[in-house]
């Protein structure tokens, strides 16, 4: 747990997330990601290998992911993406104000 707002989960007790969809985008890179909110939840390709990393979070009680979205080149995505997409069922304004605002701590 990052602080009392926000959660990342690791692929072992990771909620359902069917039905998010894109709320939102952030401007960070991989690395910043990482060390902003630790590694991904699901660190490999998804089966249909349009995402290469995705966190899964919790954030004031509602469910995001973050990942990025048909890259389809994991070295294309841990070197030199640097806008990550946010799913999610709700507006993801707040996560990605907090998300910057921990960047420049």
């Amino acid at each position: 747990m990052i602080s009392n707002k926000l959660r990342v989960f690791n692929d072992i007790n990771v909620p359902e997330t069917y039905g998010t969809y894109l709320v939102g985008r952030i401007n960070l890179n991989y690395s910043e990601l990482v060390n902003l909110i630790g590694y991904p939840t699901y660190q490999s390709p998804s089966g249909d290998n349009k995402v290469q990393k995705e966190w899964v979070v919790e954030f004031d009680n509602q469910i995001f992911t973050i990942y990025d979205w048909k890259t389809y080149d994991v070295n294309y995505t841990v070197n030199q993406l640097d806008t990550f997409h946010i799913g999610g069922k709700s507006d993801s304004t707040e996560l990605i104000e907090y998300l910057l605002n921990l960047k420049t701590k």
